[in-house]
């Protein structure tokens, strides 16, 4: 019997649903559809092709690139003929790209455009392996013999039987390597993880009856594809249940595309959410009189639907009929505004949110749950349902994955979920594998009701010179809470006391300006954004041990960028980075 696969799902869509939509791209202003029947067609070929140019079981390909149709067949053919994708962020570095592409051993790398190409020109004589190169669909032509066009390397295929590539899927392992998700790396260099065809198909099938999902869906790809978490809901997902994916045409045009496509499931980083909801505070705001009336009390009521939504509870007929009268004057047009008009489930992942964002959009009657995962687990450990949501809480597990505190508080994680370990790094693989379990590295508890609770990363406690623990995820957060306060470091590690790197939100300083009538360009180190974080900073010390408090700050001159190193690919903060970047800023402080 055939293996079951995320590819073989594929062809079971087309076979099944040949018509039916599978992907949207926006071209001359409209957006065209890929039926399934297409797609796995397109998918034959690419796989036939790496066939014939010596892609062999247990080899691998790399993807760097924007999301687009050409990523996702390729990702999907290189599994179909048992090779093992492994994806670029865009953002990486020529150096950073060469590393992955070495490590991996890759043959052949489909690339977006010449831009993306250039990072591994300049490398190649480093990359002995490396035979191919092959431009997406629409790219500028390459004066490179090692550089196919899409064209050019599907017509590779075309003198490769059909057999050929069944034989290769027919052979394909439940417990055999899958892909490999190159880690964005906030502590040390990108490790490869190692994932399984049975890792993706299982949680695939149980993400599907988590979130729910079915043929009717329609999701929105724009976060990086070399994630485990766009992968599940651009390739996995689709396959599986049949979804409709839309390919935003650039990370810029999100805004818009939301608003048009209007998706059905939505998977946001919190920075994602923060900046929609920067978006609707500022029109709410603006809001007087009768107006700014009725959203107030439309957020009573929403918080008051949110609440029971989350606990699965109806609300009462009084409640109800508030609730359908604030969604025909606020609600709706809300979810409209910013492309959530369709949407039945919300998410927040790959990094904590602040209680205070989750609750905003509850009082909108926007349920948004969140998520917590790694690629290690091939997406998620667990997960907040609608009638089973806690904010502040990252859900219960996943049903049919094992967790459990250790006793130093790190999370442990068993199940058919886990991964199978580093690509080339049996050392790594040994550390955070341990009779099964996985070790998280990620500090958390358990409460009474289920629900699993991030406490902080264990990589990052800081022990201060008095030689007390401190998580400063936890003060980091705590920071955030204010409007004035976008990004906050907190630094600490062998020090004395304890200091923040602060980045004031640029909307929240123009609305201070304004309140104050000092014109739309007051600087950021300007002393009203000085008083503003120093109440911020003292309402948090007043909640903390002595030990804990926050005895100095520094207003950063920038935020921090995925340019400059500070920031991963999908928006997490390398703390490394952002010391050695800011360290004067840091020495300025400790100087006394």
């Amino acid at each position: 019997m055939a293996c079951d696969s995320i590819p073989r799902r594929l062809l079971g869509q087309a076979k099944g649903r040949p018509e039916a939509p599978a992907h949207y791209v926006k071209e001359g202003g409209f957006w065209r559809m890929t039926s399934f029947r297409e797609y796995a067609g397109e998918v034959r070929r690419a796989g036939k092709a790496l066939i014939a140019l010596g892609v062999e079981p247990g080899s691998t390909v790399s993807l760097l690139g924007f999301n687009r149709p050409e990523w996702v067949v390729m990702h999907m053919a290189c599994m179909a003929v048992g090779g093992a994708p492994a994806g670029i962020y865009t953002t990486c570095s020529p150096e950073e790209v060469r590393h992955i592409v070495h490590h991996a051993a890759s043959r052949l790398v489909l690339v977006e455009d010449t831009r993306q190409l250039e990072k591994v020109l300049s490398r190649w004589d480093g990359l002995p392996q490396l035979q191919w190169a092959v431009m997406m669909r629409g790219a500028e032509r390459a004066r490179d013999p090692r550089v196919l066009s899409w064209e050019e390397f599907l017509e590779r295929g075309s003198r490769v039987a059909d057999e050929a590539l069944e034989q290769r899927l027919d052979a394909l392992d439940p417990g055999g390597l899958a892909a490999l998700i190159y880690t964005s790396g906030t502590v040390g260099p990108p490790k490869g993880v190692m994932l399984s065809h049975g890792n993706l198909t299982w949680v695939a099938d149980v993400s599907a009856r988590i979130i729910p999902m079915s043929p009717w869906d329609v999701t929105l790809s724009y976060l990086p594809l070399s994630h485990i978490a766009e992968q599940m809901f651009t390739v996995h997902l689709p396959a599986s249940v049949g979804s409709a994916v839309y390919f935003a045409e650039s990370l810029e045009a999100v805004a818009d595309n939301l608003r048009e496509v209007q998706p059905t499931v939505l998977f946001g980083v919190p920075r994602i959410w923060e900046k929609i909801r920067a978006g609707i505070s500022a029109k709410l705001s603006a809001a007087k009189g009768f107006q700014k009336l009725t959203i107030e009390q439309a957020r009573r009521v929403g918080r008051e639907c949110s609440e029971l939504r989350a606990r699965g509870e109806p609300p009462g007929p009084l409640l109800a009929m508030q609730h359908r009268l604030y969604d025909k004057l606020v609600y709706s047009k809300v979810k409209a505004a910013v492309g959530l008009s369709r949407a039945h489930a919300a998410s927040s992942g790959a990094a904590p949110i602040a209680k205070e964002v989750l609750e905003f959009f509850a009082s909108l009657d926007i349920l948004i749950t969140e998520v917590y995962g790694q690629s290690e687990v091939s997406g998620p450990t667990s997960y907040n349902v609608p009638g089973r949501t806690k904010l502040g809480s990252v859900g219960p597990s996943v049903p049919g994955v094992d967790v459990r505190i250790a006793d130093d508080g790190e999370i442990l994680v068993k199940g058919p979920n886990v991964f199978l370990g580093y690509y080339k790094d049996p050392e790594a693989t040994a550390e955070a594998l341990v009779d099964g379990w996985l070790r998280s590295g990620d500090l958390g508890k358990i409460d009474e009701e289920g629900f699993l609770h991030i406490t902080g990363r264990k990589k990052e406690i800081l022990i201060t010179a008095g030689g007390k623990n401190i998580s400063p995820a936890n003060l980091e957060g705590a920071l955030k809470r204010h409007d004035l306060i976008a990004e906050a470091v907190v630094i600490g590690d062998g020090r004395k006391f304890l200091t923040a790197l602060i980045v004031p939100d640029p909307d929240a300083v123009r609305r201070l300006a304004a309140a104050r009538g000092l014109g739309a360009d007051l600087p950021r180190d300007a002393p009203e954004v000085q008083e503003g974080v120093q109440r911020a900073v003292d309402e948090v010390n007043g909640q903390l041990a002595q030990a804990e408090t926050i005895k100095k700050f520094s207003i950063l001159p920038r935020g921090f960028t995925v340019e400059d190193g500070e920031l991963t690919p999908t928006l997490k903060i390398k703390r490394r980075n952002v010391t050695q970047n800011f360290a004067r800023e840091i020495e300025a402080m400790y100087a006394d």
